[in-house]
């Protein structure tokens, strides 16, 4: 018995309890679609994958086409487990009640946002120039003053 390395350690039950008690969080309401910090350079998205039940194949090829990467149970920092696929071809994904996580960097989401931007004020300029051109002679649009203010007048004038 000499021979055999014994553990003094002694561990009691209150060192024990120490520990659990310091991780302790105070309680607060379940955000349903709370995720972690994405990886540096990236951002987080929700994409929706099935809506009443019924599988939205088409959202999620297109997201994917539009450079959203799916995001793996794996990839979460440690300290965060969410939700995932289980089986099928979406197996380890991260999902929530029909979403599931997707992640984009920066770079890509900023040049998505000025494409849409840009493609907005486009649509906004045709339809001033459609709307507000008098010369075009078009009654089939209600015309309106371009500078689009309003007056507000309250009573009899």
């Amino acid at each position: 018995m000499a021979d055999k390395d014994i553990d003094t350690a002694r561990h009691t039950r209150d060192s024990e309890t120490h520990d659990k008690e310091a991780r302790r969080t105070p309680w607060r309401p379940v955000k349903k679609l709370e995720t972690p910090e994405p990886p540096e350079g990236y951002v987080y998205r929700w994409i929706r994958e099935s809506f009443l039940g019924q599988e939205d194949a088409n959202n999620v090829s297109y997201r994917l086409r539009e450079g959203w990467e799916l995001v793996q149970g794996s990839e979460l920092p440690d300290g965060w487990q969410l939700p995932t696929i289980e089986k099928g071809r979406l197996a380890g994904v991260v999902h929530n009640e029909g979403l599931i996580l997707a992640k984009m960097p920066i770079e890509t989401v900023q040049e998505r946002r000025e494409y849409y931007e840009e493609s907005t004020r486009k649509a906004n300029e045709a339809l001033d120039n459609t709307m507000f051109n008098d010369s075009a002679k078009d009654n089939r649009y209600v015309k309106y003053d371009s500078k689009r203010e309003t007056q507000v007048t309250f009573g009899k004038k």
